[in-house]
């Protein structure tokens, strides 16, 4: 039973999947093993579902969006990784926007330029969704999540459907109650200020255009690896400890941005990790600043 019954009743629920498949094909880095199963939900109920089915059948299952803080092991993932990147959905009302949880922040940007509503430009060019955006507080530019955000719909462990105000949701540099108390974000309810079209525009415009500048979107990448350190810059730090271009395997500090490892083709999970580990040890012999990863790492 277990694994081979959760697949069945996923099959015969109509809900998309697939076994053995490589997550390299579902993360911007690129990398990673096979996951046992995949699943690709496209709304709330199929991932309850899916979800459910796996507590059943004990079936360990790790939810992602588009993997783009991942760095998945290249041993692969036991059990099931269950995808919301179809799960989309934006429903705009005045100055309030509700957004399902795999909307992708580029297309949510996208969406509310065109009604004119300001205070999320910043999120233009992450590569990211909704979901984990919250999840992550993720910021850029001087603007958070928490700025702009009112509310959360969210499973909680219990597999219960809660909402959370943006004041209980605990929000700090990289951070949220979702990682410590499991829930999986379904939605999220945004307030934005009406401005002038073209400024918003312009504003995203500028934000792209220094992202493109800056860092290395050349190559596949999880963007920042590590978490700024308090009066410091990560990037700045393993620069003079003459890191930047350093090289293990096929990952590579970005002479760009010695903030980003990039993958220059063919990395593997092991070589980033011991890149990392290189890095975090030298800087702290230098600099006495122990760098946090905001990489998050999974798999075998």
């Amino acid at each position: 039973m277990g694994k081979a019954e959760f697949i069945r009743n996923i099959k015969d629920r109509g809900i998309a999947i697939l076994e053995l498949e490589p997550m390299k094909k579902h993360t911007t880095f690129k990398i990673g093993g096979k996951a046992d199963v995949f699943v690709s939900v496209k709304n709330e109920d199929e991932l309850i579902f899916s979800i459910e089915a796996a507590k059943c059948q004990a079936v360990p299952f790790y939810v992602i969006g588009k993997g783009s803080d991942l760095l998945v092991s290249d041993e692969g993932v036991e059990g099931a990784v269950i995808c919301l990147e179809k799960m989309r959905g934006i429903d705009i009302n005045g100055n309030t926007v509700t957004v399902s949880a795999g909307q992708s922040l580029q297309s949510m940007c996208i969406e509310i330029q065109k009604k004119g509503l300001s205070g999320f430009e910043f999120a233009y060019g992450i590569p990211g969704t909704v979901g984990g955006a919250v999840y992550m507080n993720a910021g850029a530019y001087g603007g958070e999540i928490k700025d702009c955000i009112i509310s959360a719909r969210y499973l909680d462990k219990s597999g219960e459907i809660k909402e959370i105000t943006a004041q209980d949701m605990c929000l700090s540099y990289r951070k949220s109650i979702f990682q410590e108390n499991g829930g999986i974000i379904l939605s999220a309810v945004f307030e934005f200020e009406k401005d002038d079209k073209d400024r918003i525009q312009e504003k995203m415009n500028d934000y792209l255009s220094r992202r493109k500048e800056k860092q290395p979107l050349e190559f596949p990448s999880a963007g920042s690896v590590f978490k700024r350190p308090e009066g410091n810059f990560a990037g700045t730090l393993i620069e003079k400890s003459g890191l930047k271009g350093a090289k293990i395997g096929g990952a590579k500090v970005s002479e760009k941005h010695a903030g980003f490892i990039v993958n220059t083709g063919g990395a593997t999970g092991s070589d980033v990790k011991e890149l990392i580990k290189k890095i975090q040890e030298k800087v702290l012999l230098d600099s006495g600043v122990e760098l946090k990863t905001e990489v998050i790492f999974i798999g075998r």
